[in-house]
């Protein structure tokens, strides 16, 4: 008899094993299948940027199997593919409008500038833009106000805001959860570990904070002021209640009054007008003739990427030790993508494109030296900051010889941290404890069951202020300042990017297009032979399906009033997310809190976090 249980044993794993390599050969030829596919055509029509996935530097590696189970939709679209794509429709004939679908959308405000002087490109052209959404918010409206026409659904509005709002604070419940936090910094601005030592901001993080959010309100309202005019930005800001009393309580009326909005229409009077302009869809009633985003960017946006002399790499999302898919800053991934392409002699000049908050010291440090690797090898390194480079972001960026950034820009955070969490509390809630011997000091440590010794924190200590003194000497010697100087605008403390420019940590004003063109004058490259070749480290399988498998021409219905808000179960999962991630990375970190979080959590993983926040609520509860 158990002879029979075993052979059956051994047949079920047989054919388990055989379903497994038959899903896999499966999966495999599709996804050769379907990148074999030839690049779609374009016809005559109106390019639809429909952007409530939102638009990021670099958009983080999905999964098939994950899509396929309905388990994940449709990811944000790439800076680089969307502004690519509505330059290249400036003089495309077939192009006759471009549209921006902006229900939902998304971005930083770096972003939102980069494809609002695209748009001008556009427009200046002769080309019109119009916009639609049922309701704009601040970042929304900042790009809509580069159309030539707004459209606003009658049952929605323009509601706007201004930067500002509240970061949760840790402090009562850790004490309630019995964790403590050991926490080990320089720098009186480095808010990062506050949540776990607070209940509410400090004076120091509050002065930085407020100074941050009044630079980037006044660049969020130059750019809406610059691009429209006629919008009363001071009577929206100022006065909203009043604005819309005096439309009897209707926001899209009040919108129109005040200049924001051109036209009140639902979706179908937008399509009668896009139809008007580039042609109707005899195949659906009311509609027009629609040029697919992710279809023109295959066609005619990724099908001319060169292979020129300026290579670009980017660092984007959170900086951390070892490798990363794409979306996420992996120490290892990004310098072995550098050294790949110094292997090419045909790369001549380096351009680093960040966007982000920082992380890991060590990791930022790997990255520093494969870039400081090129100029040994006389190649030229400039860096163009996006949203944010930051902290360990900035770090990467002294690199280079040549800084830019935007006026938006988030920078700065010179300063380093370190935080453990210790359970002996927590323990002695559940009634568990913990003994053992040592044999020195530091047998054991960091105990994160009885707690960390003094000799250990005092050694954690130091390799903060050592690291933090490195970062001072290493931005010192980029920017050509003492580290007593640096420590003057280091400590933690975050600037905007013309706020940056002013205390020398950048050059100069300028996007990604700047900072190539500067890197061929560095490297002496003629002007008709400064071709990008992107350095991207390169998908797995199963993310490269999922964008073959991706609908981006789903259509949904929205609430009018859903863009004006914020999901609370997206802003306490983020936050939550962000605590894990502090509390679980490198236990040395160069972060930055005030620069929001690397990827933000969406509602409906709420209730799927498996960090031990999570696991240990649950078990007290």
């Amino acid at each position: 008899m158990r002879v029979l249980k075993a052979i059956w044993g051994l047949l079920v794993g047989i054919k388990d094993a055989l379903v497994l390599v038959f899903l896999l050969i499966f999966f495999a030829g599709l996804y050769a299948l379907l990148s074999a596919r030839p690049a779609p055509s374009v016809s005559d029509g109106v390019l639809v940027l429909k952007l409530n996935n939102g638009v990021v530097e670099q958009p983080a590696e999905q999964d098939a199997f994950a899509l396929a189970g309905g388990g994940s939709g449709p990811g944000p679209l790439a800076l680089r593919d969307v502004r690519a794509a509505i330059l290249k429709a400036k003089n495309d004939d077939r192009v006759k409008a471009v549209a921006l679908d902006l229900d939902g959308f998304s971005a930083g405000q770096t972003v939102v500038a980069d494809l609002g002087e695209a748009l001008d490109e556009v427009r200046r052209a002769n080309k019109p833009v119009l916009a639609y959404a049922t309701g704009y918010a601040d970042r929304g409206y900042q790009l809509a106000a580069h159309a030539s026409e707004i459209w606003v659904d009658p049952m929605g509005g323009v509601q706007l805001r201004g930067p500002g709002g509240n970061n949760l604070y840790f402090a009562g419940l850790l004490e309630k959860l019995g964790v403590t936090a050991n926490v080990y910094k320089v720098g009186k601005f480095k808010s990062a570990v506050e949540p776990f030592t607070r209940s509410d901001m400090s004076p120091e993080a509050r002065e930085n904070a407020q100074a941050l959010a009044g630079a980037l309100f006044e660049t969020w309202r130059d750019d809406i002021r610059k691009a429209r005019p006629k919008a009363n930005l001071d009577q929206a800001l100022g006065q909203p209640v009043q604005l819309v009393q005096a439309a009897g309580g209707d926001f899209a009326v009040a919108s129109q009054k005040a200049g924001l909005v051109d036209k009140l229409g639902d979706k179908r009077a937008f399509a009668a007008r896009l139809a008007a302009i580039g042609g109707s869809d005899d195949k659906v009633p009311g509609g027009f003739k629609a040029i697919r985003l992710d279809r023109y960017i295959a066609s005619e946006v990724r099908s001319e990427n060169a292979s020129g002399p300026i290579g670009v790499v980017t660092v984007a999302g959170n900086i951390v030790d070892g490798k990363a898919p794409l979306g996420t800053a992996g120490g290892d991934s990004i310098a072995e993508a550098i050294e790949k392409g110094l292997r090419n002699d045909k790369i001549k000049a380096l351009v680093v494109r960040i966007d982000s908050p920082g992380g890991s010291a060590l990791a930022s440090e790997r990255i520093r030296q494969a870039l400081l690797a090129a100029r040994e090898k006389k190649i030229p390194v400039v860096a163009s900051m996006g949203n944010v480079a930051a902290s360990g972001g900035y770090w990467v960026s002294t690199a280079a010889q040549y800084v830019f950034a935007e006026p938006s820009t988030i920078t700065g955070s010179i300063g380093v941290f370190g935080i453990l969490p210790s359970f002996q509390g927590s323990l002695a809630k559940l009634g568990i404890s913990a003994d053992g011997v040592t044999t020195t000091p530091l047998s054991g440590q960091p105990d994160l069951f009885k707690g960390i010794s003094p000799e250990a924190g005092q050694l954690i200590q130091l390799g903060v202020e050592s690291t933090y003194g490195k970062f001072l000497t290493i931005v010192g010697e980029a920017r050509r300042k003492t580290p007593q100087q640096v420590d003057a605008i280091g400590q933690g403390r975050v600037w905007s990017g013309g706020q940056a420019r002013q205390l020398g940590l950048v050059d100069q004003f300028g996007g990604l297009d700047e900072a190539i063109l500067k890197a061929g004058d560095l490297a002496g490259l003629a002007k008709d032979d400064r071709a990008v070749t992107w350095l991207d480290r390169k998908k797995g399988w199963r993310s490269e399906l999922a964008g073959l498998l991706r609908d981006d021409d789903s259509t949904e219905e929205n609430d009018p009033f859903a863009s004006l808000r914020t999901s609370p179960e997206t802003l306490v999962a983020t936050a939550v997310h962000e605590a894990e991630l502090l509390v679980s990375g490198p236990t040395i970190q160069a972060r930055c809190l005030e620069c929001g979080p690397a990827d933000p959590v969406p509602a409906v993983a709420a209730g799927k976090r498996t960090g031990w926040l999570a696991t240990l609520l649950a078990l007290l509860s």
